[in-house]
């Protein structure tokens, strides 16, 4: 039987960070009201494009990997604050790392979007379709936050992770996974704003305003991260006690430890980054998985069992068998240029830009939105 082995690991972080006292400069907000409800003290705001960070997070997993941009044939690029929509940002990276042999597509099923992607690269892999993949998940959503919102503008940042999936006959990688979509919940976590749709009232693309139900949110979240989790436990036969480390989708510290909870993991088994990162939409789950792997919480040979939920509501579970590497084979260069500005400075552009689309703003506050078709009972 073909496996889909991880091979290579990287992430790129933007060196800028946006803490809970930055925010409290223009949000009605503080740094415990903030740690209380979410447990996050900081968050990273990008200075580049989001495909800078995916590439740099790519490189850096090609040479853990031991690899070359042309030995991948197959690259998956998972986000859902993609830099461009025509051409995809799939064929930005691969043509920035010389795959030239390589299909190339987008994925889009917002914070699970990398996980998506895990899944499609390692089906495709196992049915001989591609033998060495490059599977990322990379957001830069702080251009697209409505930063007057304390209910959002608290809990994202930006960052990009990256994974190398190699065919092998030996038992490693994603060994079961439970895809799934509550769709009737969807209206519930919206960002009015990006597509075409708003587009038609006269909405100038990226002046956004966010619908989020924190409470369904949670509820959904919940149920979904951790029913998913039993399943793919059940159907390979492991208990948590065969199970090395949790490596949750990192949205708010009271979801990750209902979801740890109802799985029956212990708290000294799951894997925190919400602190410093934020919710990095898809990208959150794999930066915690190379950080654990960096940090040395991943054994050789261990399963990591990986819960998430994003938009739509999607919601995913992935059960992983490690290999026997846990250290890279070659060292990287590859780093993001200097950033002049502090992440305050970058983020109040951002608020200025919105400001000066204030006309444009007021009208699109005062459109009804109308729900689509899909959604109608």
């Amino acid at each position: 039987m073909t496996y889909a082995a991880i091979t290579g690991w990287g992430k790129c972080l933007p060196p800028s960070i946006l803490t809970n006292a930055d925010l409290a400069t223009f949000l009605p907000t503080d740094d415990e009201w903030i740690t209380s409800r979410t447990g996050m003290k900081e968050r990273r705001i990008s200075h580049v494009p989001g495909i800078e960070l995916a590439i740099v997070a790519a490189q850096r997993a090609l040479a853990c990997a031991g690899l070359k941009g042309e030995d991948i044939d197959l690259v998956i690029y998972g986000s859902c604050s993609n830099d461009e929509t025509v051409p995809n940002s799939a064929s930005g990276v691969q043509q920035r790392l010389g795959a030239t042999r390589a299909a190339a597509f987008d994925v889009n099923t917002a914070c699970t979007s990398f996980m998506y992607g895990l899944s499609i690269g390692t089906a495709m892999i196992k049915t001989g379709v591609a033998r060495t993949a490059l599977v990322i998940g990379v957001e830069l959503i702080s251009q697209y936050m409505d930063w007057d919102n304390r209910n959002v503008a608290v809990l994202f940042g930006d960052g990009a992770a990256a994974v190398i999936l190699q065919a092998s006959e030996t038992e490693a990688g994603v060994l079961a996974e439970k895809l799934q979509c509550y769709a009737d919940s969807r209206q519930i976590l919206r960002v009015r704003g990006m597509g075409t749709l708003y587009a038609n009232l006269g909405v100038p693309y990226g002046h956004t305003r966010w619908d989020f139900d924190g409470q369904e949110i949670f509820r959904k979240a919940v149920q979904g991260m951790s029913e998913a989790s039993l399943d793919v436990m059940r159907r390979m036969q492991v208990t948590m006690d065969e199970i090395g480390l949790v490596v949750p989708h990192q949205a708010n510290l009271r979801i990750i430890d209902a979801v740890a909870k109802r799985a029956g993991a212990p708290p000294e088994k799951v894997f925190l980054t919400v602190q410093k990162y934020g919710n990095m939409s898809s990208a959150t789950a794999p930066v915690a998985l190379v950080e654990a792997v960096e940090q040395g919480r991943v054994a050789p040979g261990s399963l990591v069992l990986m819960p998430a939920f994003g938009g739509g509501l999607t919601l995913s579970s992935h059960l992983i068998r490690w290999g026997q590497r846990i250290t890279p084979l070659q060292p990287c260069t590859a780093e993001l240029p200097p950033c002049p500005q502090t992440a305050l400075e970058l983020v109040n552009a951002i608020r200025a830009q919105r400001v000066e689309g204030a006309v444009l703003a007021e009208r699109f506050a005062a459109c009804r939105f109308v729900e689509q078709p899909d959604s109608a009972a």
